[in-house]
This record gives structure tokens, C-alpha cells and sequence, in this order.
């Protein structure tokens, strides 16, 4: 069995990591966690031209028909630099439309989206903040002479008020479906959140009786339960690389600061307790990318245990990435509390990705349902 990348995998990789250490180096990120938009325009073209955007969108579409390992190659390089940009929300919606979107659908969005005019997310949570669409969503959308009426208030919507098009899960009659909403229908307000992590934006989206022509619903009405659940796997799966990504950069920092902070007289590497952090740290990362890479295979195998793979991947991470940041503050001491230091920007990456698409706590309980069933 083969574990090593492929070699365009791996090509893939080398070049991200090149072109993030270009363009989103720590002071980028800084400059652009004060800005209002919170990304870069010109980043975001660049990435489209490098083919980023388009890498799982079908060729017919002007993509590259790739699948979510190499997505997650991307976002781990992603988490690793503090990258803010809306890039697994608008994977996420494309990858929607493409496997479940009308051809017209498909024609208007996943060319947009492939070169970088559209920006796109998904509004799964409602207010009860449960992951749990099944029975948690309390969005509304009623059909009427003219199409679609949808109500309601969606929470935490990543990337929100840069985005061209929402995805809405919304009731219907007939069970759950998910629209396409345009970020400018009237009756839609967006409203900014702020959270711990300042490199990613989030957002309240009020639906005041927005209004959709028939064709806006992706799939059939009522027939999005097993859609959202698969985007919401594949978020918690993308949420989990970058997660990886950012722990990964806070166990290179360590490493690199206990190579040159010295007390008495010698570096504090050679002290057997910070060795011992940095192993531990080493170990979480490891097993982290070992769930992460196994998931994203899965998903795209269509594997019998890909659902199971999925919460293994963003429970055991979410834990991992906390430990080995914690410990990361402490081998760092007094500095890693700085807001001078990076150290917190991806300390604060992490944390803030712990909750979407499913906590630990969450996916724990669909781990035992699944061991237990």
C-alpha cells in the first residue's frame, strides 16, 4: 500500500507552499486581518489562474475534475500560511452544483466559480448552532406561483459578505432543499461576526421573505438530506486540513524557536522536557495527517467508512490541533502570548475551525452511532 503523494500531488504542494510564502506571508495576513474585506482580489485571481478554484470542477466546466485529496493538499498549505480567502466555502458550493445542479446551473456557476468571478458559501447553521441538519434547520422556503419565499436566520456563514452566491438549506414541505440565493436578492442582509480568528470572516445572513425563481433549488425539492450531508462531511474534512496545516506551522516555529532561545548557556532544545513537547507535537501531527489524508481518499473513493472516516478525521484533529498549539505557547513561554509574535495567528486558525462542520463533541457521537449501529 501506498501512502506517499503522487507526483503531480506532490508538485502540487511544492508550488502552493512556494506561492503562499510569496504572497501570504505573516505581515500580508496581519494587513489584511485589519482590512474590511479581510482577502485579496489580486491573491484571488492569482489563484484562479494557477487553476486552485477549478481543481475539483469537471473539465467540461473549464476545470481540472480532481478530487478532495488534492483539495486538501491545498488547504493544508492554506492552514499552514493563515491563507484569508473564501476557498472551502466556494469548493464546497461548487462541488454541490456539480454533483447535483441542472445543467443550466452548472453552466452559469462552475465557469464563474473556475475562474474566479464568483465567490460562493453554504449557510448550513441555523440558530441552534447544530450540525445536525436534519433536525436543526428552521429556515423556511415555501413555494409559491413564482418560485421559491425564504425566511429565516442563518448563523456563521463563512465569507458571507464577499460572496456572489449563497447556498440556503431551507425547509420545504417535502423535506429538506438547498437554493441558490444571489448575494444581492432583495429581503437578504448580511451582517458581520466577529470572532477569535480575525483572518476569517463570518457572518449572520437574515432571510426576510427572499424571493427565487423555481429553477433556483439544487437537486430535487426536498431531496438535499444526503447532499448537505456530504458537503458538510467535506467541510469538516477541509476544515480538519487546515487545522493540520496550522498545527503543522506552529510545531515548525517550535522547533525553529528552541533551536536558538537559550537559558543557561545553552539552547532550550537540548532540555529533555521541551524535547519531549516537540515529539509529542511531531506525533499529533502525524496521526492528524494520517486521518485527514485517509478521509479525503475515502470521500473520493466512495468509500463504505468515508462518512466514518470524515468524523474520525475532524474529531481526532480538532483535539490534536488544540494540544499541539497549547504546547506550542509553552514551549514559546512569554512570547507566545505576544500579539507581535505569529505564533497566534495560527493558534487562532485552528481554534476558530474547531466548531464548524461539527465540534469534537459532535463527531464523536457519530462515531459511536456508527460503531454501535
Amino acid at each position: 500500500m501506498d501512502f506517499a503523494l503522487s507526483g503531480d500531488q506532490q508538485l502540487l504542494r511544492n508550488s502552493a507552499r512556494a506561492f503562499l510564502d510569496e504572497h501570504c506571508t505573516p505581515a500580508r495576513v496581519r494587513s489584511l486581518a485589519e482590512d474590511p474585506r479581510g482577502e485579496s482580489e489580486a491573491t484571488w485571481k492569482e489563484i484562479a489562474q494557477l487553476g486552485w478554484l477549478g481543481l475539483a470542477v469537471p473539465e467540461a466546466y473549464g476545470g481540472s475534475a480532481l478530487g478532495m485529496v488534492e483539495t486538501v493538499v491545498l488547504l493544508d498549505e492554506m492552514g499552514r500560511a493563515a491563507y484569508p480567502g473564501p476557498y472551502l466555502p466556494t469548493v464546497l458550493a461548487g462541488h454541490a452544483i456539480a454533483r447535483a445542479g441542472t445543467v443550466a446551473q452548472q453552466r452559469e456557476w462552475l465557469p464563474a466559480i473556475a475562474t474566479g468571478e464568483a465567490r460562493a458559501t453554504v449557510a448550513f447553521l441555523d440558530a441552534e448552532l447544530d450540525w445536525d441538519i436534519e433536525t436543526a434547520t428552521r429556515t423556511t422556503a415555501k413555494r409559491t406561483p413564482g418560485g421559491w419565499v425564504l425566511s429565516g436566520v442563518k448563523h456563521l456563514v463563512p465569507w458571507a459578505h464577499v460572496a456572489t452566491m449563497v447556498l440556503v438549506a431551507a425547509r420545504t414541505d417535502g423535506g429538506l432543499s438547498l437554493f441558490i440565493v444571489p448575494a444581492s436578492a432583495p429581503g437578504l442582509r448580511c451582517s458581520p461576526v466577529t470572532v477569535m480568528d480575525l483572518t476569517t470572516r463570518w457572518s449572520t445572513l437574515a432571510l426576510d421573505e427572499v424571493r427565487v425563481p423555481v429553477d433556483a433549488v439544487v437537486g430535487k425539492p426536498g431531496g438535499a438530506h444526503a447532499l448537505l450531508h456530504d458537503l458538510a462531511r467535506r467541510g469538516a474534512v477541509g476544515a480538519a486540513a487546515e487545522m493540520l496545516g496550522a498545527a503543522r506551522r506552529c510545531l515548525e516555529l517550535s522547533v525553529a524557536y528552541a533551536k536558538v532561545r537559550e537559558q543557561f548557556g545553552q539552547p532550550i532544545g537540548s532540555f529533555q522536557a521541551i524535547r519531549h513537547k516537540c515529539a509529542e507535537m511531531l506525533l499529533e501531527v502525524e496521526n492528524s495527517h494520517a486521518a485527514v489524508y485517509y478521509a479525503a481518499w475515502a470521500l473520493d473513493a466512495g468509500a463504505e467508512d468515508a462518512a466514518l472516516a470524515a468524523s474520525v478525521a475532524k474529531a481526532y484533529v480538532s483535539e490534536a490541533a488544540r494540544r499541539v498549539c497549547g504546547e506550542a505557547i509553552q514551549v514559546h513561554g512569554g512570547i507566545g502570548f505576544t500579539w507581535e509574535y505569529d505564533l497566534h495567528l495560527y493558534v487562532k486558525r485552528a481554534k476558530g475551525l474547531e466548531p464548524m462542520y461539527g465540534d469534537a463533541d459532535y463527531h464523536h457521537e457519530l462515531i459511536a452511532r456508527y460503531v454501535t449501529r
